[in-house]
């Protein structure tokens, strides 16, 4: 197998779990500029199905050199306003979460459990409250660097049991992609110039969809809103 390298610039790449059954065959070269974020207009829907169009599109962060570090998104979760009790913005507006009142497709970003961060965008109008959290991704450009930011250290020549490591749920990709909420919270996703966005390269546009029960909560816990890519090797929790 061969990841992209840092500069990802001409690279020849198989990139695991990008299709259900098969992988990207090695004369496929990932594209890794000129990437354009997603317009607002596509965020300025409900959440359940903004998470469901999320799936098989990059979550990138962009250095000040220019490189791309970058995961397939493959699991996330939809949170629907002030009548989801497992919603943050089930109490109202608050300093805190007065993100994910809008505008649509800003970056949401809390501490969970005052240990790791987690990253949501925000969804519909702005006054309506909407989310999806990335639950985890599939590591595509500059493992190294992801590495790197996760302060840990893989084999040369790693698997995808191995990089699963790194993306695997909500506070290992916030880890991996370096997203804080000092650094990131309420920043414009669909901005040319930020350096955090999400992009289709259309290298999966309709990934077959598992849809289960949100996971680690206890209020709203019976609501199917958690949306997965069948079969992919980095989906975290139960399958």
């Amino acid at each position: 197998m061969a990841l992209c390298n840092a500069s990802g610039s001409s690279t020849n790449v198989l990139i695991l779990g990008s299709t259900v059954d098969t992988l990207i065959p090695t004369n496929y070269k990932l594209r890794t500029t000129n990437y354009e974020p997603l317009p607002r207009s596509f965020y300025e829907r409900h959440p359940r199905i903004v998470a469901r169009a999320l799936l098989g599109k990059l979550l990138i962060r962009r250095l000040p050199s220019g490189e791309l570090v970058s995961g397939r998104v493959v699991e996330v979760e939809a949170y629907l306003g002030e009548r989801d009790l497992a919603a943050h913005s089930a109490v109202g507006m608050t300093p805190r979460n007065e993100v994910m009142f809008g505008p649509a497709g800003h970056a949401y970003v809390y501490l969970s459990y005052g240990m790791h961060y987690c990253m949501n965008v925000s969804c519909l109008f702005p006054g309506k409250a909407g989310a999806v959290l990335f639950r985890a991704l599939e590591p595509v450009m500059n493992v190294k660097q992801m590495e790197l930011w996760r302060k840990i250290s893989l084999k040369e020549d790693p698997d995808a049991r191995d990089l699963k490591i790194l993306t695997s749920g909500p506070g290992r990709l916030a880890q991996a992609l370096r997203i804080t909420r000092a650094e990131d919270n309420a920043k414009d996703l669909t901005a040319r110039d930020s350096d955090l966005f999400i992009a289709d390269d259309g290298q999966l546009p309709k990934p077959r969809i598992v849809t289960t029960p949100r996971v680690g909560i206890t209020k709203s816990a019976d609501l199917p809103l958690r949306f997965y890519i069948a079969a992919n090797p980095f989906v975290s929790g139960k399958k």
